[in-house]
């Protein structure tokens, strides 16, 4: 039933625009023209622009999209890395109207093929790093549409691969009108960009992103994080994944400093916070973990206070303290692909500085409140829908609800309706809820571990794992057992220089679990991790199953 508020009170141009990030760098543009946007190098040597320089050459190369043939709703690919295309790419790109689908550039050449074909991708602009990937890709193929590619020649690569096509990333962008008078998306619901999960069980699924929901979860990322203006952000992350958790969008709200790196190592990482003053990165907990290892004369002269965001497992005690050591501030947050990267974030409290270094890492590894523009996140019966008790212990399946999710998966209606089913975005993740409301993920669905009639979260055994002086990583899986129906198996890698047994490993966990928890096996080994440096647990499954027939 309509109200005196719902009449002649029209949406119009003039009080209504769709929500875009592509707003936020015309803003800065126009606003802090002369301050730095972008550097990639180090030195006198390093390249430098301007954010009216980045705005131009954006426009630039929205207009040579255009004269391309490249529509509203057209796909074009990217093979990047950190880079200033890359960075380019996440304007210039949606400012034709098209749709960015960035490559995971650590994909082998079938898997790529598979996305070109499925993305039905007009155009991929391809570093010459990997042109031998996208040329065997493009044999593979299993559709015949024709596909443009423009080659970015980067100097800081010392490689000598030669380009996959015939026209220059550079002399393309040149082409274009630096005033072109790119469009505001029709409606902010339009997709944005293109994001393929891991595909560990068949062939990856097609994210779609709209623009509400990637300006969203980039001012989220800027109120987690009091994000100021003119921040220095480290390219750490790959821009690849979720488009580097929307951060090419923040970084451009606050006219902030993209500091490209195009190779991560822990000197490069260093090198750089020293050099351009950084004061932001993000990255798997893989990244925290090699910094933290790394030799103490690789870390003299770090300024203090630079913050960091991890995603993925929850920070061990030793990587809170050696983060604190370093002077570092570490913020743990918590999100899926579909949910634009971090949707869920764990803001400390000040009294939590007061605890003992096991009582604060409990408390900062968890998975934490949902962020500010999404509407809600929650545990939940996924029988029932309902809340599950916020105790501490009931256990439920983390689902989200609001701006920070998905518009569904590209051409897969099924699986879009059965993770979207009921309202909510299905994580797939088992977790409780606390009583101060923070949720803590217990285990995925399929990573709980049932010995006996027991269920065993593979996440508290890792934890405790982690707690070991000599460990670097750890997984733990089930491994099939007559008896008991499966017990915990820990995959160990030591850290360099590190001796142990799995009688001292088995020992450590006496000591903090129950008996029926316990790993019945150790193996040492390294670890296999996927291109975003995520664990492989299905890969360790096999493995635990093979040692279980042996």
């Amino acid at each position: 039933m309509s109200s005196m508020y719902d009449q002649d009170l029209p949406k119009t141009p003039a009080n209504y625009t769709p929500m875009t990030p592509l707003l936020f760098l015309e803003r800065s543009a126009q606003v802090f023209p002369n301050h730095l946007a972008i550097v990639h190098g180090s030195g006198d040597d390093a390249l430098r622009r301007t954010w009216s320089e980045v705005y131009s050459r954006c426009r630039q190369l929205a207009s040579a999209l255009t004269s391309k043939g490249i529509n509203k709703g057209d796909t074009v690919a990217v093979m990047l890395p950190n880079t200033p295309p890359m960075v380019e790419a996440h304007f210039g790109i949606p400012m034709s109207g098209a749709v960015l689908n960035t490559l995971n550039t650590r994909l082998d050449p079938e898997t790529i093929a598979f996305m070109l074909d499925y993305g039905e991708a007009r155009m991929v602009i391809v570093d010459t790093e990997f042109a031998p990937i996208v040329r065997e890709a493009l044999t593979l193929r299993k559709t015949t549409t024709p596909i443009q590619i423009i080659d970015v020649i980067d100097p800081l690569f010392t490689g000598n691969n030669e380009p996959v096509g015939d026209t220059n990333y550079e002399d393309f962008v040149a082409s274009g009108d630096p005033d072109f008078a790119w469009q505001l998306p029709a409606d902010e619901w339009d997709a944005i960009s293109l994001n393929f999960t891991s595909g560990t069980t068949g062939n990856p699924k097609g994210v779609v992103y709209h623009h509400r929901g990637a300006t969203s979860a980039a001012i989220s990322n800027i109120l987690e994080w009091d994000m100021p203006q003119h921040a220095v952000y480290l390219w750490t992350l790959p821009m690849f994944h979720c488009n580097g958790w929307c951060f090419p969008w923040a970084v451009a709200a606050r006219a902030g400093v993209n500091v490209c790196l195009r190779r991560i190592d822990a000197k490069g990482i260093f090198d750089a916070i020293r050099e351009h003053g950084v004061n932001h990165y993000c990255g798997a907990p893989i990244v925290h973990s090699f910094l933290v290892n790394a030799p103490d004369e690789l870390k003299v002269g770090l300024p203090t206070g630079v913050k960091a965001m991890v995603a993925g497992a929850a920070p061990p005690a030793s990587m809170i303290e050696g983060m604190e050591r370093m002077g570092f501030n570490l913020l743990h947050v918590y999100g899926l692909t579909e949910t634009y990267g971090p949707a869920t974030v764990c803001p400390p409290h000040p009294e939590w500085a007061n605890v003992n270094i096991g009582e604060r890492s409990r408390l900062n590894a968890r998975q934490g409140v949902s962020y500010h523009l999404n509407r809600a996140v929650s545990v939940m019966n996924p029988e029932t829908m309902q809340p599950v008790p916020a105790d501490g212990e009931t256990m439920g399946e983390i689902m989200f609800q609001g701006n920070i999710t998905m518009k569904g998966y590209l051409k897969n209606p099924k699986a879009t309706q059965e993770t979207l089913a009921g309202g909510w975005f299905h994580s797939g993740d088992l977790a409780v809820m606390d009583p101060d409301g923070y949720i803590k993920i217990k285990d995925r669905s399929k990573d709980i571990i049932i010995s006996g009639g027991e269920n065993i979260s593979s996440i508290e055994v890792e934890d405790v794992l982690y707690r070991h002086p000599d460990i670097l990583a750890v997984a733990v899986v089930a491994r099939p057992d007559d008896r008991w129906g499966e017990t915990p198996c820990a995959f160990v890698e030591l850290k360099d220089g590190s001796t142990t047994t799995d009688t001292s490993v088995i020992e450590h966990c006496k000591k903090h679990l129950a008996s029926f928890k316990v790993p019945r096996t150790v193996v040492f080994c390294e670890l296999p991790k996927t291109s975003t440096g995520k664990i492989q647990k299905f890969e360790l499954r096999k493995q635990a199953e093979l040692l279980a027939k042996a």
